[in-house]
């Protein structure tokens, strides 16, 4: 077997170091907290000190930034990954660096409700966007299919982790330079990274041919991974076939229930924990947990998919969550803190795992050549799953628990798996007409 050349690791890495930026929204929870005050009463009334400007927000309205953010990043990956597909991914991780820093200041800039929807929500969307797709389909052109659940782990890996050192360094810019200057200090930061990054996102040479490891067929047999030869559908072909469908829904499933956490993480710490003590003044280490779990669960589970199939690895992440789900409330009502962080792991790996498995099964069904806009369409599914931490904000506000939100995430991934069982990969492309 001919050795994969370094280069295809260096974009690797490249992708990575673009995700480990655009991964700021995982720490959003920190940016919450510091916005949604406990007390209630306090909602709507102006703060003091370093966030003097600044107006405490209600639970739903905290979480409305989160959200549109969500909804712009899912729309801008087709415009995004048609720039990848045409012109390569470097303009699109340069543009998507420079839309964030943009983003990032006019949220800390215009203190105000307004301008965090504004700013991170549609020019932080707009930046994640063009970015996430540049990177993971310039990394998975250089590889065999039979490493593509890997090499997609390894990309996605770097959005997962950015929680791990986001979390932290915002909670702690907060403290010391305000709200303002931890928007301001790290879309800053982030720009000139993902711009340095990007240059480093090289398409392999014409007539490159991904180098095979020995009996990669036969590790294909028995599993839905993706049989030769290789059929490489438009997104129009994609879009004839009900697989296309599927796939979104299993995104929608699969994103929900780890977002609804993400956004919500600091709160449940204290509701589990208390509003005084460690947890309490420190809850920032459940998102720094969840950062690293979440980048964990990618390269592991697109690691074993590989080897057990897609869609096993699927229903596996799926139904061990669902029922993480369904005991949350208990285990936040007994007040069980180190239950709260196992379940959430849980919930962690399963998220992370979902978008390792997605970007691969999108190259094993329709191929790698239009990846980057037939994913950019299948990721559409990821941001409509940001309606249900919105949901669970209203039902946050309006009961004064998370009950019905985790009930109502644990139903969706159930019908998600139950839909796993059932989709097929397409056979070729005049299947879809």
């Amino acid at each position: 077997m001919t050795a994969v050349p370094a280069r295809a690791w260096a974009v690797t890495a490249a992708g990575t170091a673009v995700n480990l930026c655009l991964g700021i929204l995982y720490g959003w929870s920190v940016w919450k907290a510091a916005l949604v005050p406990q007390d209630a009463s306090l909602y709507g009334t102006p703060m003091t000190g370093l966030n003097e400007g600044w107006i405490y927000l209600s639970n739903t309205q905290g979480n409305w930034a989160y959200s549109v953010c969500g909804a712009v990043f899912a729309l801008f990956m087709i415009p995004g990954g048609r720039l990848q597909d045409r012109y390569g991914a470097k303009i699109g991780a340069t543009l998507g660096g420079l839309f964030l820093a943009v983003g990032c200041i006019i949220a800390g800039l215009m203190k105000s409700y307004e301008g965090l929807v504004i700013g991170f929500g549609v020019f932080g969307g707009i930046g994640m966007g063009l970015g996430y797709a540049a990177a993971t389909p310039a990394a998975v052109k250089w590889f065999h299919s039979s490493r593509r659940g890997l090499i997609v782990g390894l990309v996605v890996a770097g959005y997962g982790a950015a929680a791990v050192y986001i979390s932290p360094l915002a909670d702690y810019l907060i403290r010391t330079h305000g709200l303002t200057g931890s928007f301001v200090g790290l879309g800053i930061l982030f720009a000139v990274v993902v711009v340095i990054a990007g240059r480093l996102l090289n398409p392999p040479p014409t007539g490159y041919v991904a180098p095979a490891p020995e009996a990669s067929v036969k590790k294909e047999q028995g599993t839905d991974a993706p049989r030769s030869p290789q059929i490489d559908f438009s997104a129009n072909q994609m879009l004839r076939t009900w697989q296309f469908y599927a796939l979104v829904f299993l995104f929608i499933g699969s994103a929900q229930s780890g977002l609804l956490v993400i956004a919500n993480a600091k709160s449940l710490l204290t509701d589990a924990a208390g509003k005084t003590g460690f947890f309490a003044e420190n809850a920032w280490l459940l998102v720094t947990f969840i950062g690293v779990v979440n980048a964990t669960g990618r390269v592991g589970t697109g690691r074993y998919s590989d080897r057990i199939g897609r869609l096993n690895a699927y229903a596996i992440n799926g139904a061990v969550s669902a029922l993480c789900l369904l005991v949350a409330p208990w285990v936040i009502a007994e007040k069980n803190v180190f239950l709260l962080f196992a379940i959430i792991g849980v919930m962690a790996w399963q998220y992370g795992g979902s978008l390792a498995l997605l970007p691969a099964m999108t190259a094993d069904y329709y191929g790698p050549k239009n990846m980057g806009l037939n994913y950019g369409l299948v990721f559409a599914g990821w941001g409509i799953a940001f309606f249900v931490p919105q949901v669970a904000s209203v039902i946050k506000d309006a009961t004064k628990q998370w009950d019905g939100a985790f009930y109502l995430s644990a139903g969706l991934l159930v019908a998600a798996v139950l839909v796993s069982r059932i989709i097929r990969k397409p056979v070729s492309a005049a299947s879809s007409a």
